[in-house]
């Protein structure tokens, strides 16, 4: 009984950290440019307000492929345009240097940024 119970546990913990790294990525291409759109999985279908500002996180836009960080940030590192939404996503982008800081808006708390490569 105690080990079934352990193994229950673990799955389920498994499962979490996964989720936890967990993004969606969605590439869209042309001829000439690529843009690649991240978002959290966690905050997808969610809409945030602050004042004025709206960010809708959008399942058409960016419902992709389920992804790790590492996945997103190859994608991002190919892109010439990217779209990026959440914290983990958005941290990841800024320590590997594709986004500067500053660039980064918080609507309701929810980071924001937006990358084009000339």
């Amino acid at each position: 009984m105690r080990s079934l119970r352990r193994k229950i546990l673990n799955s389920t913990s498994l499962r979490t950290c996964r989720n936890v790294n967990e993004v969606f990525v969605r590439v869209f291409k042309d001829a000439k440019r690529t843009l690649v759109a991240v978002c959290d999985s966690d905050l997808l279908g969610e809409t945030f307000r602050e004042g004025k500002l709206r960010l809708e996180v959008k399942a058409e836009f960016y419902k992709g492929s389920a992804a790790s960080i590492a996945e997103a940030l190859h994608a991002v590192n190919e892109a010439d345009i990217a779209n990026l939404v959440g914290k983990q996503i958005v941290e990841a982008a800024v320590k590997e240097g594709y986004v500067d800081p500053s660039a980064i808006i918080h609507i309701a708390g929810i980071p924001h940024v937006q990358m084009v490569r000339m």
